[in-house]
């Protein structure tokens, strides 16, 4: 009778992601729209995108080429589709299947896919939050090619927010809906650009199909939207917009400048938060203008202006001092090194007029003779300095406060709605972390922003599409686990063993690991490792997740 072999292949967390990817129908959306470009092609352009996602979400920061190795102790038949090997998911399909993506445009295909996906997961979509963020790159792209050529990105040096400006980057705009943080727009920016141009490119070419599809409230941003031109564009198209007003713009500088001698009001559920609202046309564009002051922010940001005030001041008494000791050939020489030193001064002011010293100097060494002559004299400026109560109490007025305008007003009659109140702005606004949270994830080091590097920067722009989908795939499992035990009344242990309904899907990755695929004389499967805790996320996920565990 011969050996029993057992041959076993990690499946772990990936069969989560896999299965969000037969749910959201991803490798069939891709494979609808872009023909193969081979018949004997052993992997779809969908199955393409869907390893893709897969090895971005296995957390292990490999390049593209290495993707079959990725795969070769994966469980690819369950992940994937059947008849697929690891050797078939090699660099040169991936790479043309990025360069299909790009031909057909990436910002277009994503928006498709993600507005069935926001409708899919019946989210809400009250507001979108708009961002952007650079990412660096590896490798010399464009050096052949128009600069003035709009079809591409260009990667190329820039303000970058990773602090490398010494490397080449790339900037990726982001749309997300708040309820779950979903990606819904994606548009690749060459590495130069600052958001306030992309904002206004994005609100004037695309906001209308966001509208017309997901029928949102607020458009939601930090301040670089918050430009004439672009509020322009947003009141021209009849979008509501929630924006943190620039501290920047006069009005608002006076305005957060009274804020101490206001009477500010509670915001209702922010125990932390007082505001008040005013009026306020900017950009000929009606708004109302909220002043919120957080108190915890406030004290924190006391104690950092107290630590670097000493520091600034220390160091400008110190260059006084140094300054007394500097001789001049002349008495304006020292007056005007003085002024200098007043002008630079951010904080101290001299407690006195200036006074200049003049010291002759005598030839020769040793003590002068009483009939000498001297044979120049030198000038030295004295004062001391100080740092005004005034300066301190004008740099008090504004920690802890900013100013968050929106054009939804509150006039009786003429909306068919109640005007947003404190609370609901504040609530919407701080929905602005989704996309920030998605920042992070898509720079996570384990992630695979760190294969950036490809041969041409058209696979670049696809693959920026490729990130954001795994990033809409991760909402998309967190918001269905979470939603489901709710649902369900039923509970996951977090980190602390304590029982929750709101895990993070990272931490339910980590916990799948040891899940594995055990084959048995190359015949009969068995799924080995689960536990319950594993067991409760697959069931309230429901069957078609529990196909790919069974």
């Amino acid at each position: 009778m011969p050996p029993v072999q057992y041959q076993s292949k990690n499946l772990n967390h990936l069969g989560l992601v896999a299965a969000m990817c037969r749910e959201l129908k991803i490798a069939e959306y891709f494979d609808a729209r872009i023909t193969n470009d081979s018949d004997a092609r052993n992997v779809t352009i969908g199955q393409a995108v869907v390893a893709m996602i897969i090895n971005g979400l296995g957390f292990t920061g490999q390049t593209l080429y290495l993707v079959p190795e990725f795969f070769e102790d994966k469980p690819i038949d369950r992940l994937i589709g059947e008849g697929i090997q690891a050797e078939h998911l090699n660099d040169k399909i991936l790479g043309r299947a990025l360069d299909s993506l790009y031909e057909v445009g990436v910002s277009d295909l994503y928006l498709n896919l993600a507005i069935k996906v926001v409708n899919h997961l019946k989210l809400p979509c009250k507001a979108l939050n708009l961002d952007g963020t650079s990412l660096h790159t590896d490798g010399v792209y464009n050096s052949n090619e128009n600069p003035d050529d709009l079809n591409c990105i260009h990667i190329c040096r820039g303000y970058s927010r990773d602090h490398r400006p010494d490397l080449n980057q790339v900037v990726l705009q982001l749309i997300t809906e708040n309820e779950a943080g979903i990606p819904v727009f994606m548009a690749p920016a060459s590495g130069n650009v600052n958001d306030k141009t992309c904002f206004q490119e994005i609100i004037k070419n695309h906001l209308s199909c966001f509208k017309a599809a997901l029928n949102n409230r607020y458009l939601v941003a930090d301040a670089a939207m918050y430009v004439a031109e672009t509020l322009q564009l947003l009141d021209k198209q009849k979008q509501l917009f929630i924006s943190r007003v620039p501290l920047n713009i006069k009005d608002a500088k006076e305005l957060v400048g009274k804020a101490p001698a206001m009477a500010l009001e509670p915001v209702e559920g922010y125990e932390d938060y007082s505001f008040t609202e005013v009026p306020a046309c900017y950009g000929d564009v009606r708004q109302r203008w909220f002043l919120f002051l957080n108190k915890k922010r406030r004290l924190s940001e006391q104690k950092t202006l107290t630590r670097k005030m000493q520091k600034q001041s220390l160091k400008e008494a110190r260059d006084l001092e140094k300054l007394g000791k500097k001789a001049f050939l002349c008495r304006d020489d020292a007056l005007e090194a003085f002024a200098l030193w007043q002008k630079q001064s951010k904080l101290c002011q001299s407690e006195t007029e200036p006074e200049v010293i003049c010291k002759p100097c005598y030839p020769g060494k040793g003590r002068p003779s009483s009939d000498s002559k001297p044979d120049h004299f030198e000038y030295f400026v004295q004062s001391t300095c100080f740092v005004s109560c005034e300066k301190r109490e004008n740099s008090l007025a504004s920690l802890g406060c900013f100013i968050l305008g929106t054009n939804d007003l509150d006039q009786k009659g003429l909306n068919t709605h109640k005007g947003i109140n404190a609370a609901e702005l504040l609530s919407t606004y701080k929905s602005q972390q989704k996309v920030e949270g998605g920042f992070r994830f898509l720079k996570s080091p384990d992630f695979l922003v760190s294969s950036l590097y490809l041969k041409k920067a058209e696979r670049i722009e696809a693959l920026l599409m490729v990130m954001t989908l795994c990033l809409m795939v991760y909402a998309a499992i967190q918001h269905r686990i979470r939603y489901e035990l709710k649902k369900q009344s039923r509970v996951f242990l977090n980190q602390k063993k304590k029982p929750c309904q709101n895990p993070t899907a990272r931490w339910v990755f980590f916990c799948f690991q040891g899940v594995s695929v055990l084959t048995v004389n190359n015949q009969e499967q068995r799924v080995v490792g689960l536990k319950e805790r594993q067991w409760t996320i697959i069931q309230v996920l429901g069957i078609l997740y529990e196909s790919v565990y069974s």
